[in-house]
């Protein structure tokens, strides 16, 4: 079960993140749920020891794993963009 959470989770967290970043149009369900949830391993291993928090799996309603994880969306989509477009947005 924890599973379904932290992909549901993950889904939330990338197309909210692609709608910063202004690429939701570009990605459907599928990589909004991969940007999610690699987000926030990106986002646990920068942030992780700032702002605590822990894994989609187990933690995944606690604000500060929702925070680490839309932050490390954000700098993924930022990251893709820079390499495929040559600017962040």
């Amino acid at each position: 079960m924890t599973w379904i959470i932290a992909i549901i989770m993950g889904g939330i967290i990338g197309w909210l993140a692609s709608i910063v970043m202004r690429t939701d149009a570009q990605q459907g369900i599928f990589l909004n749920i991969v940007v999610g949830c690699i987000g926030s391993i990106l986002g646990r291993f920068l942030f992780g020891g700032l702002l605590g928090g822990g894994h989609l799996r187990g933690d995944a309603f606690d604000w500060r794993t929702l925070l680490t994880a839309f932050l490390g969306a954000i700098i993924l989509l930022a990251a893709v963009n820079l390499f495929r477009r040559g600017r962040l947005r």
